[in-house]
């Protein structure tokens, strides 16, 4: 039985293609979560003994199963996929402000650079790392933004919570949080396991 849960954990993660929470596993499986996380476990641990091509890593309260980084090279050249240019600096700049500011504008983005955002917004949304989250009740009902699960992905992190102190430049959009600060420069943000974002230049 155990087993049975372990591999029907590993067919629905595979399937799904995205995080699924441990508590909706649970609910499907007729167990509890600490059985889940137990299961994942084992999962996770023959993976590495076997050294499968692929892992599964903790998202949002959940689990993904993804390629593992060391193979990614041998993936992309079956996919047909272009290797990706690395995020501009600019882009960066966006992506780190939506992350710590998170749900916000366009134009509370635009406001903190002091530039137009425009082609950095669209940029990060088409590469998944952003995603709308409704509308501002204000005028004109801007579109907020929020960072996506694929975010997190990339930067290893299991939730927005994870993110690091924020500890340089002071971020304003109408009266700036006490204290509240942010790195804008962060081109070289990694993942845990070494592997940059990827996009393309403003």
């Amino acid at each position: 039985m155990k087993d049975n849960i372990k591999y029907a954990i590993e067919g629905i993660l595979f399937a799904a293609g995205e995080p699924v929470k441990a508590a909706k596993l649970a609910a499907v499986l007729d167990v509890t979560i600490d059985e889940i996380n137990d299961a994942v476990k084992e999962l996770k641990e023959e993976y590495d003994r076997d050294r499968r091509g692929f892992a599964i890593i903790e998202i949002l309260e959940g689990y993904q199963i993804c390629s593992r980084p060391e193979y990614y090279t041998y993936i992309q050249e079956i996919l047909g996929e272009q290797r990706n240019q690395p995020l501009s600096n600019a882009a960066m700049e966006a992506l780190a402000i939506i992350a710590y500011k998170q749900p916000i504008t366009r134009g509370q983005i635009e406001k903190i650079r002091g530039v137009n955002s425009d082609g950095c917004v669209n940029r990060l949304y088409e590469r998944g790392l952003i995603d709308e989250a409704g509308r501002l009740d204000a005028p004109g009902k801007p579109i907020l933004y929020v960072t996506t699960p694929t975010f997190l992905r990339c930067f290893g992190l299991k939730s927005p919570d994870e993110l690091p102190p924020i500890n340089f430049v002071q971020m304003k959009i109408d009266e700036p949080p006490q204290g509240e600060q942010i790195e804008l420069n962060a081109a070289e943000n990694e993942s845990e396991d070494g592997s940059a974002v990827s996009g393309a230049e403003e």
